[in-house]
């Protein structure tokens, strides 16, 4: 079964066994599935083939506001800090659109998020066996030819079921994303048509009706919510604002964006975190939000600069930030108004705010994969809270006779950290996935990423780095 990209593949079907089951199916194609595939892609071995349900790539694009930058460096593209030489670089992006001396010349460091879309959207376009309007039905173990069973539809061009068809894989890559948050007290709105309460996820696709309502509300405090408000604030007329931003967190706080902070979305802290007992991982992840909850200081530079140049000529601008806020309630006011019911944590304080529109950038939250694998789930080995367990391989830990591998990306928070949504560990991820499923070593991995020593012993596997002479303190593991 082979394709080419933006192509739909001839459907096997659904009872008609494949003789030549894939090496490998990757299910969803964002940034990770789409840097597994660019890796793999020189393995002349690999059989390999990625579904996605949407037509084409996309990447965020209800948040590609104008201005808007990557917030880790253009070298975590999708193969670079696995392999620099891979045709699929950003670098070599640039170079086939003749770019190459104008990005040497403009010195950005930190990349557009429009590029990034572009760039992700050119490798998509060239990539072979790429199959975009596939939706995935089901996935089973098959335990007499010891593979995976994989059942899809083949949609049309407007979303509307075209074929049913069969493809079958020795492992599987789970790619399949996150999805908007929505609080409970707003799911109401928000599924509502006519009322005007959207997530930041679709923010440009209704912005100019949104700047034109008389006063609006952003919920969230990361970076999302940062940009939106920016470019709201932007284009409100001065004095006449009529803003509103709100947050959970007890400040609108800059990211942690230091060196040695930034050693946490390392291989090396990721192997460290695995490695943590379950109830430890658990309460680091909620502690480490300003690791990837926080705002890009340029961001929050750029907002109070907006807002001082609106109090050059006496006044003040009619925005309010109110950090430490939840929304208790949530209703209509009339036909379009929103009433929220906020709560300050601090002062223990109730008051209600009633406007014209809101945005919601509040976050995404993985997936679930319980419908997906439904038909897996007895294999599935579970944690004390539930969730499936994921080995150091990323691989979701099956019962022994599921002699395929499972592997999932961006769906291991609890088990790798706050790293397992960054940009900048997608391509180290995809070569240790490649390099597990082959058995060899077609992307050699670093043996140390970091300055920090995140624990008193390294992780099982791992190697100790040489301690200089002049060292005199030794550290000796006492037993407990």
């Amino acid at each position: 079964m082979t394709g080419t990209p933006g192509t739909p593949d001839t459907p096997t079907p659904p009872n008609t066994p494949d003789p030549h089951p894939r090496d490998l199916v990757g299910i969803g194609i964002g940034p990770f599935n789409l840097s597994l595939a660019a890796l793999a892609q020189p393995l002349d071995t690999l059989d390999t083939a990625f579904y996605e349900q949407r037509p084409a790539f996309h990447w965020h694009p209800g948040l590609l506001i104008d201005g808007a930058t990557l917030q880790v460096p253009f070298l975590a593209d999708l193969v670079t800090l696995a392999d620099p030489t891979n045709p699929w670089s950003f670098l070599n992006y640039l170079k086939t659109r003749e770019r190459l001396y104008p990005f040497y010349f403009a010195e950005h460091f930190h990349i557009h998020r429009a590029e990034y879309d572009a760039y992700c959207r050119w490798v998509s376009d060239n990539l072979p066996d790429l199959h975009y309007n596939h939706q995935i039905d089901a996935i089973r173990w098959n335990p007499d030819r010891a593979i995976f069973d994989i059942d899809y539809t083949r949609l049309d061009p407007d979303g509307e079921a075209e074929a049913l068809g069969r493809t079958h894989a020795k492992n599987i890559a789970l790619g399949i994303g996150t999805a908007p948050y929505v609080p409970e007290p707003l799911k109401p709105l928000a599924d509502a048509p006519t009322v005007p309460v959207i997530h930041a996820a679709d923010y440009l696709l209704h912005r100019d009706r949104f700047l034109t309502a008389d006063h609006i509300t952003v919920i969230g405090s990361g970076q999302s919510g940062a940009e939106v408000f920016l470019d709201l604030l932007r284009h409100r007329p001065a004095g006449a604002e009529k803003l509103h931003w709100l947050a959970r967190t007890p400040a609108f706080a800059p990211m942690e964006y230091s060196k040695l902070g930034l050693e946490h979305f390392t291989p090396d802290y990721t192997h460290y975190f695995h490695a943590l007992p379950e109830t430890v991982r658990d309460r680091l992840v909620p502690s480490q939000w300003q690791l990837h909850k926080g705002i890009d200081a340029d961001t929050i530079a750029a907002i109070h600069d907006e807002l001082y140049r609106r109090t050059l000529h006496g006044g003040w601008p009619d925005a309010v930030l109110t950090p430490g806020v939840h929304v208790r309630t949530a209703g209509r006011v009339a036909t379009t108004r929103v009433e929220l019911h906020l709560e300050h944590v601090e002062q223990g304080t109730r008051t209600r705010l009633t406007t014209d529109a809101v945005i919601l950038a509040t976050g995404y939250r993985e997936r679930p994969l319980d419908r997906l694998l439904a038909a897996l789930d007895p294999y599935l080995r579970r944690d004390a809270s539930d969730r499936p367990r994921v080995d150091e391989h990323h691989r979701l830990v099956l019962d022994p006779t599921v002699t395929g591998h499972l592997y999932v990306q961006n769906a291991e928070r609890h088990t790798h950290g706050v790293g397992a949504p960054d940009l900048g560990l997608a391509a180290w991820r995809a070569a240790r996935i490649l390099n597990h499923l082959t058995g060899t070593t077609p992307y050699p991995q670093p043996q140390r990423t970091a300055f920090t020593h995140f624990g008193l012993t390294p992780p099982a596997g791992r190697a100790t780095p040489h301690t200089p002479a002049e060292q005199r303190g030794t550290l000796v593991r006492l037993k407990t």
